[in-house]
């Protein structure tokens, strides 16, 4: 997953937390910013300006995520910046943000992350994927499988990338610069001929693209309507 675009930040922000514990250290990490800067301030603090209390004997380290979504690369970087201090052990890397979910009669995972997508910033992901949060212009969602974003998407969306023809992308509010489904891409939102505000769903019929509202959703994915008694 990449991230790609700056934080605003003022001189109370920290990204990077380190509080002392009973039995060691936590360090507590901006679950907003880019992951990218997270882990620069890390470095920084590890490298520079906390030398001095991370010295010394053999400190157990938890590492709180807040409500990120680590990718395990993105977790197997932390293991490896903080593993260069000889006396530091990693006790347990921890998010609290919700498992993936089961989705529809097949069985098929949804994961749930949130937050904002900012300009510059990219995220990518194997599967379905439910966004909690807005996708601002510059910024992109790109996922294998559907995107259902439950904000405003004035970005970029790519659902099915991988090929996937089926797969749907939808937004509480639709107005994104570009829409990609396999590889369809969108008309301009203003060729859609849709002025009102409700839920909509972007979809490939007969090769090329389509918008309708939500309701309508179970005409071209009626598996997601099925549901055992």
């Amino acid at each position: 997953m990449g991230w790609g675009v700056g934080c605003f930040m003022t001189a109370a922000k920290h990204l990077v937390t380190i509080k002392g514990v009973k039995d060691g250290l936590v360090f507590v990490l901006d679950d907003d910013c880019p992951f990218s800067e997270v882990l620069g301030e890390l470095q920084h603090k590890l490298e520079k300006t906390h030398q001095q209390i991370l010295s010394g004997p053999t400190i157990r380290v938890q590492v709180k995520l807040g409500n990120r979504i680590a990718t395990e690369e993105q977790k197997e970087s932390i293991r490896q910046l903080i593993g260069q201090q000889q006396n530091l052990i990693i006790r347990s890397i921890e998010s609290m943000a919700p498992e993936p979910a089961p989705f529809g009669s097949e069985g098929n995972g949804i994961t749930v992350m949130k937050g904002i997508v900012r300009s510059g910033q990219t995220v990518t992901h194997e599967g379905n994927l439910l966004y909690l949060g807005d996708v601002n212009p510059g910024g992109s969602l790109i996922c294998t499988g559907d995107i259902f974003v439950m904000g405003s998407l004035r970005g970029m969306a790519h659902a099915g990338a991988e090929g996937n023809e089926k797969a749907i992308i939808s937004a509480s509010h639709m107005r994104p610069t570009q829409l990609r489904i396999a590889g369809f891409i969108s008309r301009p939102p203003d060729e859609w001929g849709v002025d009102e505000t409700y839920m909509e769903f972007a979809y490939i019929q007969d090769g090329k693209m389509e918008i309708d509202k939500i309701q309508h959703l179970y005409r071209v994915r009626p598996e997601l309507y099925r549901f055992k008694g």
